[in-house]
């Protein structure tokens, strides 16, 4: 309701405005003024709106937004590598954050004091060194840090080591995701284009002994603190598979396979009792990948082993089947 009630404030207060303008317009023509000469007191107005918009509306609503819409920021961290995200997260918000609310009244404020004024010419730079070393060194001192720093935290994420992780490959297509387990070899049988046919949508090649005991899945499970690596393929176009919770994103391409490892540290059944009964850890795809966009989504589950451990057992292998679950 509040938000009904702030949007239609701007809403009216914008109607006013666009009507005081237009009155100012009619008293002109009534004065046999031109409306189109701008003078002391027209620059005069303009700077004080400047001012009000620049330096006080909008700094409030950023203000605003913060305060009611902050907490959606980023959701709660359930990967072990989730801390060093947000931690990356907070540090660039903050440094950016820093300069804005220091160069934005700045800027409000010069958009008045040096408003238009017939007794006053504005004066021009045509050249300045040092004034263009300023802009270029500063800025690289400040970003240099910040950017070693991202690699860093983006190098030791993706580096991990995987030899004890459990495999298993996500399949994005228009519109929506197939999993398919390495099973219990923990060795994805290959896989090809060209052998898309019918019921094996993923193009799995089954003269590869390492595909008889893959399992195709429409939902993921996981076992909680037990590292997992997703190997990632896409059959039309590119997508980006995101797990907002896990801080888990990487894009799907065509022609290719992309991967990333990570280890859940929380249950579905505790990020319920955190955030609610309808809570699910839910694979989205972040590129706009044409009109049911929309659909891209897969439900995570995130188990104790022996809750793993019975539903795997349920599940038919390629070896028995390739009809889809």
């Amino acid at each position: 309701m509040t938000g009904i009630l702030v949007g239609l404030i701007i809403a009216v207060s914008l109607i006013v405005l666009v009507q005081l303008l237009r009155v100012n317009e009619l008293i002109s023509q009534v004065k046999n003024e031109d409306p189109n000469l701008v003078n002391d007191q027209d620059n005069q107005t303009q700077g004080v709106l400047a001012f009000l918009i620049m330096g006080v509306l909008f700094l409030g609503s950023v203000l605003w937004q913060f305060k009611y819409w902050g907490i959606h920021i980023l959701p709660p961290a359930s990967s072990l590598h989730g801390a060093t995200i947000d931690t990356l997260m907070k540090v660039t918000c903050g440094l950016i954050l820093f300069v804005f609310f220091i160069t934005q009244p700045i800027l409000a404020w010069f958009t008045y004091k040096y408003r238009g004024n017939s007794k006053k010419s504005a004066y021009f730079f045509a050249h300045n060194n040092k004034l263009e070393l300023a802009w270029t060194i500063i800025p690289s001192l400040v970003l240099t840090p910040l950017i070693i720093y991202g690699l860093n935290v983006w190098n030791n994420i993706t580096s991990v080591d995987t030899t004890d992780s459990q495999i298993i490959e996500l399949y994005a297509k228009q519109f929506g995701w197939t999993a398919r387990y390495a099973g219990d070899d923990n060795t994805l049988g290959d896989a090809n284009y060209k052998l898309v046919k019918g019921l094996n949508e993923l193009g799995v090649n089954m003269e590869d002994e390492n595909a008889a005991d893959d399992i195709i899945t429409r939902e993921v499970h996981l076992v909680v603190n037990q590292p997992v690596l997703l190997k990632m393929r896409s059959q039309d176009v590119i997508h980006s598979a995101f797990l907002p919770h896990f801080r888990v994103q990487m894009n799907c391409v065509p022609g290719m396979s992309t991967q990333f490892g990570f280890t859940p540290t929380q249950t579905t059944a505790e990020m319920k009792e955190q955030e609610g009964e309808d809570f699910d850890f839910v694979l989205l795809c972040n590129k706009i990948c044409g009109a049911a966009h929309y659909n891209m989504k897969m439900k995570f589950i995130v188990e104790s082993q022996e809750e793993y451990d019975a539903w795997i057992a349920s599940q038919k292998n390629l070896k028995n089947t390739l009809t889809l679950k």
